[in-house]
């Protein structure tokens, strides 16, 4: 560009008006928010779309410039984003990319470095972390500081034998502990893995019995709600299921933050004979500083789980190099985070989110912990906590802003939220009221980034973008690097209907594999049966002609009527609307050769019941906004919606109980959060049938 010439920096493309069709999703073009030029000519992004102009060979003066650029030349890009990085010690090796094949493409051969190097490498006086909690009292963690029990920590691994490689489980709650741990795990090249401690022990040795761990951490208990949960007998029953332990390190929780004189939670006991037990305090006793085991670009970082809810839980193998400059990428450039912000994320160690939270320790920020109810002491209690903190990004899932909504709350009004400039949404897609109540309620100037990537890859691949409009209902962009696109039936990339989402290209922080899995048969089956040579992620998604996104739902929970595709994230967007539902589920049980029924589960409201009324006020709510294909077969009255440990609605193992799969094959109760929900909604629907089948 030549010298003095002025523009704004990645200012949004004109694009022609979004046609509404049938085969596509009902966009509302309205924008909720535009960045300032200010805020575009400041941003990171904007800073490194300059820089990389010379590598490009053109100019890239918009975003959907710069994504394309990202995804055609994949070795300037991620060289670029290695130089963002800058990972501390590390040894950079060529190629960028050996092969581009997927999968088994081969990123930065020959290269060494250490995630944890990176997280720590920052003013020792900043504040790196405050872990809050129910049961315990605030505890605020410099750099210096974590970077000591980090280095105290690992020495304690490595007395208990604790090498490269080697895999440490663990079984704790969302506090600063679990964060010095997985730090200490890969500063010695160890592999590390997490379940949270409401998971039960069956659950978590689906997880853990597949990789073999050297070491278990486990809790003494958590608070939840103002309600002790110990934990003890549970992290016993983990251990004496996992033959390959040489030691179990008992971390207080809920002995940390109780009063003198307070009784203790009921005796249990830890560990497992033959097997040595040593406290926290105990392990992380001798001071010493970090020493960080530089490993391959692909070394093991951390193991991570599907949810487990048909199966065994795939154990996801992610590398060292790959979720450092992901997560660099993804933090620094489309959350704009810098070292100034104050991170949080409402999430638990057994979700990626939590792994993506401690990735703002990349950036130097600081992160904020929580565990507790979000809704303890009372509804607003995160809202209060992101005053008191000043959190600048606030993260946390749809159904808990949906959950806000439908509650009427205003936290605006009770709080000083004016530090807030991101609020976060995952985990389901956010229905267009979701956004209205988020600008309404939260905050005007702010962004609200709906994002969506999922475990596999333990990031967003659509997501925010500081320098892009906000459209009502849409996330705002393909994230760089990410090679995102919808197909149809026939494998055609299409815009502006819906289709599969896929990946045409490799990503650094594409799984290594799946542990256990030599071959890679099970990672092939997982994610490129249905398109060889591109990954498959399992979300039915459509694109718009403006580059943002609409997630429609699981690919696999399709709505098929008469031929006619719908997503049940457009049930859920519409069930929102309609006064006296609380929450849903919708499930298809037409098969492959089987034409089945439709059948929607309700959730009414307090004080309310599925009445005719109500009933007709959904069908006729469905027949005018979605299709008359799909008005329900069967409304069944429900106390509860079945959800993951993640917060997810399950979907097709309901499907399967439905057609009759049986209990054992259709399902896994501990990977639920609420396994009790499965056999009333059963016991409803059954009810509901017998009047027809006497």
């Amino acid at each position: 560009m030549p010298a003095g010439r002025l523009r704004r920096p990645f200012a949004p493309a004109r694009r022609p008006a979004y046609a509404k069709g049938v085969t596509g999703h009902r966009s509302d073009p309205t924008i909720l928010w535009q960045p300032s030029a200010e805020a575009v000519a400041s941003a990171a992004v904007t800073a490194f779309g300059r820089q990389v102009e010379e590598r490009a060979g053109r100019p890239l003066p918009t975003y959907d410039d710069l994504w394309r650029w990202s995804v055609q030349d994949l070795p300037g890009f991620w060289g670029a984003v290695w130089d963002l990085a800058d990972p501390p010690g590390a040894v950079r090796g060529d190629p960028v990319l050996d092969r581009a094949a997927m999968p088994g493409a081969r990123w930065f051969p020959g290269s060494r470095l250490n995630y944890a190097a990176s997280a720590l490498a920052h003013p020792a006086g900043a504040r790196a972390l405050v872990a809050l909690a129910e049961a315990r009292d605030p505890v605020t963690v410099t750099y210096g500081e974590l970077a000591q029990q980090v280095g105290a920590a690992a020495a304690g691994l490595r007395r208990l034998g604790v090498g490269p490689g080697d895999r440490v489980a663990a079984y704790l709650p969302n506090g600063s502990e679990a964060v010095v741990a997985m730090l200490a795990v890969a500063s010695l090249g160890a592999v590390w893995s997490a379940a949270a401690p409401e998971t039960g022990p069956a659950a978590a040795l689906d997880r853990f019995g597949q990789i073999d761990p050297v070491v278990l951490l486990a809790t003494d208990g958590y608070r939840y709600g103002g309600r002790d949960f110990d934990r003890r007998d549970q992290g016993a029953a983990i251990a004496a299921g996992l033959p390959s332990l040489r030691a179990v390190v008992r971390v207080p929780h809920l002995g940390a933050g109780r009063p003198a004189g307070a009784p203790g939670p009921p005796a249990g006991t830890d560990g497992r004979a033959g097997v040595p037990t040593v406290g926290w305090g105990e392990l992380c006793a001798e001071p010493a500083a970090p020493v960080f085991e530089p490993v391959a670009f692909d070394h093991p970082l951390w193991i991570l789980y599907s949810s487990g809810t048909t199966g065994a839980p795939k154990p996801i193998v992610h590398g060292h190099g790959g979720m450092l400059l992901e997560q660099a990428k993804y933090l620094r450039l489309h959350v704009d985070l810098r070292p100034s912000d104050v991170f949080f994320w409402f999430t638990t160690t057994g979700w990626m989110m939590w792994n993506f939270v401690v990735g703002g320790l990349l950036v130097g920020s600081t992160i904020v912990l929580y565990d507790g109810s979000p809704v303890h002491p009372g509804p607003e209690a995160l809202w209060a906590m992101a005053a008191e903190q000043q959190i600048t990004v606030f993260g946390t899932s749809a159904p808990f802003l949906m959950a806000q909504r439908r509650s009427g709350l205003d936290p605006a009004s009770g709080h000083d939220l004016s530090a807030v400039r991101m609020v976060g949404s995952t985990g389901a897609p956010l229905p267009p009221e979701g956004f209205d109540w988020v600008y309404q309620h939260v905050g005007r100037d702010l962004l609200l980034g709906s994002i969506s990537g999922g475990t596999d890859v333990c990031t967003a691949f659509v997501g925010s973008c500081p320098v892009l409009p906000v459209y009502r209902g849409e996330i705002q962009c393909r994230a760089l690097g990410a090679a995102v696109a919808v197909y149809d039936e026939a494998g055609r990339a299409v815009v502006g209907q819906v289709g599969e989402l896929v990946i045409t290209r490799p990503m650094p922080c594409m799984p290594v594999g799946l542990w256990g899995d030599p071959d890679m048969a099970r990672y092939r089956a997982s994610y490129f049966d249905t398109y060889p040579g591109v990954w498959r992620h399992g979300d039915w998604a459509e694109l718009t002609e403006r580059g943002s996104l609409v997630i429609a739902g699981r690919s696999d929970s399709t709505l098929n009527r008469g031929g006619v595709r719908m997503g049940t994230a457009e049930f859920y967007r519409l069930l929102e609307t309609v006064d006296g539902v609380d929450d849903a589920l919708v499930v298809d049980t037409t098969g492959a050769e089987v034409e089945g029924r439709l059948i929607l589960f309700v959730v009414p409201a307090p004080g309310r019941e599925l009445d005719d009324g109500l009933g007709e006020a959904i069908r006729q709510a469905i027949r005018r906004e979605l299709s008359p294909r799909h008005l329900p077969d069967r409304l069944v009255a429900v106390a509860d919606v079945p959800r993951t440990l993640s917060g997810k609605k399950v979907e097709v193992p309901v499907k399967r109980l439905l057609t009759g799969t049986p209990a054992e094959r259709a399902l896994t109760p501990g990977a639920l959060e609420n396994p009790e929900a499965v056999d009333a909604l059963l016991t409803a629907y059954r009810e509901a049938e017998a009047p027809e089948r006497s």
